[in-house]
């Protein structure tokens, strides 16, 4: 009887990013893969297609070199609901499970506000003072337009997306992570206006002049000719935006954008799925997508259908009012119990049905995962690492009625 290969698992979908099982590459280009020894080569073939499916898996993020793990470890709740303690214990559980990439922003924590900004950075580095630096993937952010957050800046009315904000974010997040390069530099959300947040709709009059697309990428290309940054995304953006970047950069020979990081849940689908897939498909643009709130700000775990509940109370929905309340007041709460049901019908919790549909997506390179403990964090990588891989036909088929019936659930 032949042997069976233990070669890289390849996601069977049109998408170029290879995914593996591999262990993750560093910083420097070096690659240290996992091989094993002959007489371990002989084991059955079940025997490693279980540790297969069982393992975490890497993948390259669009043009750049980066190969990261199919779990992004979220930090935005560190300095706000976290404390430092907590905050290594999160990351130090995360990397210990294969995670090799962090997602911080100079805005953080959640909710934003001038007493805390910059605290997420500071738990970050203090953690990444005890750990082999080129193993770690640092992503971060530089804010969009905003009239409110202009304490973010030394001497700024407004934040834009120009050189001069760039370079000032580039340098202090530099300064507070305590690292000499940044890998991955998103711009959070546009410069222009866009619908965010739960907008669905673009309101023509709320256009406004805004920063070229060639001026921001020759701001990023300098950093990058600097050596403190090595790739460049963006976040909350449009087919538009997206288009306009990559055509920029091919025009001016400019830095091309390698991600984008939106929005993407069972209860956030079209904004993505409409257009932005076909944009992104890896051979038109390339661009990997990087999922935020996989979980709809937590809704979908299930706490908030009980808004009395222990769960409930401890929750951001309720420790901030206001603050994601497209999932608190729409449909969205309707969806998600329907949601619950489907998982309850296939034996899984209403987590493993989230993660495990977002994990699954053709066109998902990573989705970021927070958590505000421990156990909270070990039952969402166990949902990507335990749960039936890919979810079975039978399970998406109940997933697509339900869309069907609400779409975007929880847009405004």
């Amino acid at each position: 009887m032949a042997s069976c290969s233990t070669s890289s698992v390849v996601m069977p979908s049109f998408i170029s990013n290879t995914t593996t099982t591999r262990i993750p590459s560093c910083h420097k280009f070096t690659r240290q893969f996992r091989t094993f020894p002959s007489s371990r080569r002989n084991n059955t073939c079940s025997t490693v297609v279980s540790a297969q499916k069982n393992a975490m898996q890497y993948r390259k993020l669009g043009d750049s070199d980066l190969h990261i793990s199919e779990i992004t470890i979220g930090t935005m709740t560190f300095g706000e609901q976290n404390t430092e303690k907590e905050a290594h214990e999160i990351l130090s559980y995360a990397f210990d499970q294969g995670v090799n990439i962090i997602d911080t922003a100079e805005a953080y924590p959640v909710p934003m506000r001038k007493e805390t900004q910059g605290t997420t950075d500071l738990y970050i580095s203090s953690w990444l003072k005890s750990q082999p630096h080129d193993k770690v993937i640092l992503a971060t952010k530089v804010c969009g337009y905003s009239e409110r957050s202009n304490y973010i800046r030394e001497n700024a009315k407004v934040l834009r997306v120009d050189a001069a904000n760039i370079r000032e974010s580039v340098e202090k997040s530099l300064e507070r992570l305590n690292t000499d390069y940044i890998d991955l530099l998103q711009i959070h959300w546009p410069d222009r206006y866009v619908p965010l947040f739960g907008e669905f709709f673009y309101e023509t009059s709320k256009w406004r002049p805004s920063v070229p697309f060639v001026e921001q990428l020759r701001a990023f290309q300098e950093l990058i000719d600097e050596g403190k940054v090595r790739y460049i995304g963006v976040s909350n953006e449009t087919s538009y935006g997206v288009m306009e970047f990559v055509h920029a950069a091919k025009v001016e020979g400019l830095p091309k954008i390698v991600s984008i990081q939106n929005n993407y849940s069972l209860l956030v689908r079209c904004h993505f799925e409409v257009d932005l897939v076909e944009v992104c498909h890896p051979n038109n643009c390339n661009i990997g997508l990087l999922s935020y709130s996989p979980l709809a700000g937590g809704s979908l775990s299930g706490k908030y259908l009980d808004n009395n509940s222990e769960a409930a109370r401890k929750g951001r929905f309720n420790l901030f009012p206001g603050y994601m309340e497209r999932y608190n007041k729409s449909l969205a709460k309707e969806a998600t119990k329907k949601y619950e049901e489907v998982a309850k019908k296939h034996g899984l919790s209403l987590v493993e049905l989230a993660l495990g549909f977002a994990r699954d997506r053709p066109f998902m390179t990573s989705s970021i995962i927070g958590a505000t403990k421990v156990d909270q964090l070990k039952e969402d990588i166990d949902a990507f690492l335990t749960t039936e891989r890919p979810l079975p036909p039978q399970v998406m088929d109940d997933i697509e009625d339900i869309f069907k019936r609400y779409r975007d659930p929880a847009s405004r």
